[in-house]
């Protein structure tokens, strides 16, 4: 199969002839209908970023067709279309069996791999996608849960206010909840026009760029400052910056995954007395339940994606998304430039 290797930072995806996959107990392997390029992908083959080993196939929001079964699988058939989450549990402990298996006991295992024609996944971490929705539906699952997975974490956000930083597939996601959980209020700081424009799309009450030249500038205490804060970039600084939107006793949720060292002063979140809170991946119902708002018709998520590109392609594109463009989510289809 072909794919798009990691060799070291600074060098661009290599791709690469390997062997096929057989699939372990309980795993499946998934001919890669769609993946999704993830920002996180991005900034962890940057300098100080958590760099995979060389040789890593990286690439964690799949969708795909099974294509082959392991010994065990009984919940899944070859020809099943599926949204896949990128990590497998061990399947019995309490947490697995609850659905988390990012909890689980023995310890998660990360397949990723989606940057490929074929990948590996769990058994019970494959979710089979309803006949209306496409790859590239499925493909959108995965950044819809992690969005999920924070605004859950911010409980009483019905009738509250909202403030997100960033418009970008996690911030443009949180944004998509945030409205459908109910918030009363939704701003979104975003300079990009296009993302802010997306923004509105998803059900934000205001989207653009802030007021003050200092981008996060904010008076202390201010009377409408919003009781939830979404931080949805993950670079030095903005963690410090949500907590300045934050009104008194308000909540901050971190959504960005920043990987590097984060300059913040305690002082200044206690003199709100803020939650601040660190959600990480997903369920397996965070999952489910992205299916079925898609399902449902609330599709607006699918004007998250402004590109797809074939493997021959994707080394070039992967390097050019370092850089501000008017792209959001760019996606591989691994098929697009193979022979026919």
């Amino acid at each position: 199969m072909r794919a798009a290797v990691f060799r070291e930072v600074g060098r661009p995806l290599e791709i690469v002839d390997r062997a096929d996959l057989t699939p372990s107990d309980r795993e499946v392997v998934l001919k890669v209908g769609r993946c999704g390029i993830c920002g996180s992908d991005l900034h962890m083959t940057e300098p100080g970023g958590m760099a995979p080993d060389a040789g890593t196939v990286i690439g964690h929001e799949i969708a795909g067709e099974v294509v082959a079964v392991g010994h065990g699988v009984s919940k899944l058939k070859i020809g099943d279309r599926v949204a896949a989450l990128p990590i497998v549990g061990c399947g019995s402990c309490i947490a697995c069996l609850s659905g988390e298996p990012a909890w689980c006991a023995t310890g998660l295992r990360y397949l990723g791999g989606g940057y490929a024609q074929y990948a590996l996944a769990g058994e019970d971490e494959c979710l089979v996608l309803p006949s209306g929705l496409s790859f590239t539906d499925g493909a959108l699952i995965e950044p819809l849960a992690v969005a999920l997975h924070g605004v859950r974490m911010a409980p009483g956000l019905s009738a509250s206010s909202v403030r997100i930083i960033g418009a970008g597939p996690i911030g443009l996601a949180a944004t998509y909840w945030a409205r459908r959980f109910g918030a009363s209020r939704i701003e979104v700081v975003e300079t990009n026009p296009k993302r802010a424009e997306m923004a509105m799309t998803m059900g934000a009450h205001f989207a653009g760029p802030p007021d003050s030249t200092d981008p996060f500038a904010m008076p202390r205490r201010q009377p409408d400052a919003p009781e939830f804060v979404f931080e949805c970039v993950g670079k030095p600084g903005l963690l410090a910056a949500a907590v300045s939107h934050v009104r008194p006793r308000g909540t901050v949720v971190s959504l960005g995954f920043c990987m590097r060292a984060e300059q913040f002063v305690a002082a200044l979140a206690a003199m709100r007395e803020a939650t601040i809170k660190f959600p990480v991946l997903y369920t397996i119902d965070d999952y489910r339940a992205s299916i079925d708002a898609l399902s449902s018709g609330a599709v607006e998520p699918r004007q998250m994606v402004t590109d797809v590109v074939g493997l021959d392609l994707l080394p070039e594109r992967f390097e050019s998304l370092r850089k501000p463009s008017h792209h959001c989510k760019v996606m591989i289809d691994p098929w697009a430039d193979a022979a026919v």
